[in-house]
């Protein structure tokens, strides 16, 4: 039966960016880690936080999001176990420049930034792995900037839903890991409106929705409206 501190070693190398280091250097991150639980709703940062740190998800799925000078919410990111978030500051010492919310039950590991800087320091291989995990980041963030002021909702949608096809290895048959009222922020919409265009979707013969289940049965004019950019 494993210990605590060789159960959390092992979560540590299970993390994508940890993968492939030394036991000893995972041994190193479990002493520095923290361990966090947040039920839903529960506020994990707030922008304008002191950047103590980042987290990894272990469990649930946390939103990032900013508020308008209107109150409406833009989430700009959902993150599901194995993820970071929240490493910038490790880099550049700033606040959190989002907020974080859990929006489910959710168990995540917090490295602080000083303890973690004397972790590069003697490991240089960890620079180099966030690096890449910021790089993917970044292209990400691009898109969905691309998307949210070149496309109208109805070509969000459809790269949204290629993005999901594509993470589940060009499957077809989709499932929503979140809700559509999440969805619908995430697109910069509301509810309602994309409970319309998926209706609009459904006649044309491009998708079959059913409740949080989405098939593909055109994926030629769900990729044309994708690129296109325009309305149904």
């Amino acid at each position: 039966m494993e210990t605590p501190a060789a159960e959390l070693t092992r979560t540590i190398g299970d993390i994508p960016m940890f993968e492939g280091l030394p036991a000893r250097q995972l041994e190193e991150l479990a002493q520095i880690v923290r361990i966090d639980v947040f039920e839903k709703g529960g506020v994990i940062f707030s922008e304008g936080d002191p950047g103590l740190g980042f987290f990894v998800l272990v469990e649930g799925r946390v939103k990032i999001y900013k508020i308008s000078w209107d109150g409406k919410e833009q989430i700009l990111h959902i993150f599901g176990p194995g993820e970071p978030f929240g490493e910038v500051p490790v880099f550049a010492g700033q606040r959190f420049p989002a907020h974080a919310e859990a929006i489910e039950k959710s168990t995540l590991l917090f490295f602080p930034r000083e303890a973690f800087i004397d972790c590069i320091r003697r490991n240089p291989d960890l620079a180099l792995d966030m690096l890449a995990v910021l790089a993917r980041r970044l292209r990400v963030f691009t898109v969905l900037i691309e998307d949210l002021s070149l496309k109208e909702v109805p070509g969000r949608l459809a790269a949204y839903l290629l993005y999901l096809s594509r993470r589940s290895r060009g499957s077809l048959d989709l499932e929503l890991d979140i809700s559509k009222s999440q969805l619908a922020a995430l697109l910069g919409t509301i509810p309602e409106t994309l409970s319309r265009i998926l209706g609009r979707m459904s006649k044309r013969g491009l998708i079959l929705s059913n409740g949080p289940r989405i098939e593909i049965l055109d994926l030629a004019a769900l990729q044309q409206l994708a690129e296109s950019g325009t309305g149904l």
